[in-house]
């Protein structure tokens, strides 16, 4: 006998509850959404609920041996029983690690020259500032003595 008060499923109050959780606080709202999702899988109950949770643990423990891990590239996969498709594959792998490695190389290349070119580009453009500074400043630079504006060099000075 189910006793439950709100049935895990689609029903007018359930997706009210839900609304109204997301409303109220998007993780109640999500909680919900998950009751009705998943809570006919527990069925309201602890035995249930435990059963469906060792069941999920016991499909990943028996799949530990057929996982293949990216992060260092190794692979332990179960022997397929076929000598010759074992080599074929282990030479295969060996290939594409190879080719993998070509790659990333390649990458911390082209991420290099982009270094080089950025740095190139930003001393570019401090350059050109700087030039443009010292343009714009007086009495410093490339100014002939001679000039009237600037009083033959002499700025700041008095000359009368």
């Amino acid at each position: 006998m189910n006793t439950a008060i709100i049935k895990p499923q689609w029903s007018p109050l359930t997706i009210a509850l839900m609304v109204l959780g997301f409303i109220a606080f998007w993780p109640l709202g999500l909680l919900v959404l998950g009751y009705i999702l998943w809570g006919e899988k527990f069925g309201g109950s602890a035995e249930k609920a435990q059963g469906y949770f060792n069941k999920g643990r016991a499909w990943c423990s028996s799949n530990k041996g057929a996982h293949r891990t990216w992060n260092n590239r190794s692979y332990s996969m179960n022997s397929s029983g076929n000598a010759a498709f074992d080599d074929y594959r282990a030479e295969q792998l060996r290939r594409l690690e190879e080719e993998r490695a070509r790659l990333d190389a390649e990458i911390d290349a082209f991420h290099e020259y982009m270094a080089n070119l950025n740095k190139a580009k930003d001393r570019e453009e401090f350059d050109r500032f700087m030039n443009e500074r010292r343009g714009t400043r007086q009495g410093y630079g490339d100014q002939t003595n001679g000039d009237s504006n600037n009083n033959g060099g002499n700025w700041g000075q008095n000359n009368t």
